[in-house]
């Protein structure tokens, strides 16, 4: 282990679930999945979710709570199966990394939206009081933008952060909390150090590989089948080394005592399997070296081990899904 491995968090393990991502899905969470999880030795689950969903009217403090029960389950889950869950605000109040409904105010420049963002952390704050914090975590935004003079500014990001921050431990000061990197989770935030909160990072790159004809990213479709090494991003080539010295930033936090963990990674189904396995393998080492978790994007779907959608995998049968057995056992051995 690097002598700058980060030690304030376990090293979890897992993956995330997608049962709230979006305004359009239903919120029900299904068992096998966190039993699954548990049983392939994992640990973790993240649960990235539009705040639409409890929230779809034009008084974004009108909250349904059937709707907020869907996340006591996936809760009730995690502690049930022995796996800690990271709640993660994909969509906030003013802000997404993905295109969607139009919101009524800019997070990062809005008062209004950052009150809001504000009350409904603070509805969770005191929705899940007293739950231990090895057994739970808030994830305050997902992937905040670059910054930029004409748009989030690293000021912006610093006030919602540690408005939100405030609010939380108001209720519950115990409270894991995690920010995220800002320039789309990749680059650490050292001016947040003293909020002695944890921090998020992304396995994401090179794009190129990642992202290989991915549908909602603009001209994947036109790039180079990737291979690894030497795979692009922004018209670079990189292979482990590059790799390490990027995630070399984020374990130097760990000599501040901030916690580190992975909270998305993968690779998406149209690129070679093969190059995404050895692509998986270097940042794996990588990051057990740093002593980092991650959580796979996602357990179900065109990243994860079940059901991806691969041309080119001899797929096991697990209970009528797809099995992605190569990844499953990379994974479990990192």
């Amino acid at each position: 282990m690097s002598s700058t491995a980060q030690t304030v968090l376990p090293r979890w393990r897992g993956f995330n679930l997608l049962e709230m991502f979006t305004h359009r899905h239903d919120g029900n969470f299904r068992e096998d999945d966190f039993r699954w999880i548990a049983e392939w030795g994992f640990d973790f689950v993240r649960i990235p979710m539009s705040y639409r969903l409890w929230a779809p009217g034009p008084d974004v403090y009108d909250i349904r709570e059937e709707v907020l029960e869907k996340v006591d389950r996936a809760v009730m889950l995690g502690q049930r199966y022995g796996l800690h869950v990271s709640l993660n605000f994909h969509r906030a109040p003013g802000y997404c990394i993905n295109p969607g409904p139009d919101e009524p105010f800019d997070l990062w420049k809005d008062k209004e939206a950052q009150e809001a963002f504000c009350y409904h952390w603070s509805v969770f704050a005191k929705r899940y009081k007293g739950i231990p914090p090895h057994q739970l975590s808030f994830d305050l935004v997902n992937e905040p933008p670059v910054p930029s003079p004409d748009g989030m500014t690293l000021a912006d990001y610093e006030r919602v952060v540690r408005a939100a921050v405030a609010a939380i431990r108001a209720v519950d000061p115990d409270r894991l909390i995690f920010c995220e990197g800002h320039s789309i989770g990749n680059e650490p935030c050292p001016n947040l150090v003293d909020l002695g909160i944890a921090q998020s990072c992304r396995g994401y790159i090179p794009a190129g590989l990642t992202h290989y004809r991915a549908g909602w990213v603009p001209g994947s479709d036109k790039w180079p089948e990737p291979v690894w090494p030497g795979a692009t991003q922004g018209g670079e080539a990189w292979d482990r080394e590059k790799l390490r010295r990027h995630y070399a930033k984020w374990a130097d936090l760990a000599r501040q005592g901030v916690g580190v963990h992975c909270g998305e990674m993968g690779v998406y189904k149209h690129t070679p399997h093969h190059v995404a396995l050895a692509w998986f393998r270097d940042v794996l080492e990588i990051l057990r070296e740093f002593h980092i978790g991650f959580a796979v994007w996602n357990f179900r779907g065109e990243f994860g081990v079940l059901d991806s959608g691969r041309s080119d995998v001899a797929y096991e049968d697990w209970y009528g899904h797809k099995l992605d057995r190569a990844l499953l056992t990379l994974l479990q051995a990192h």
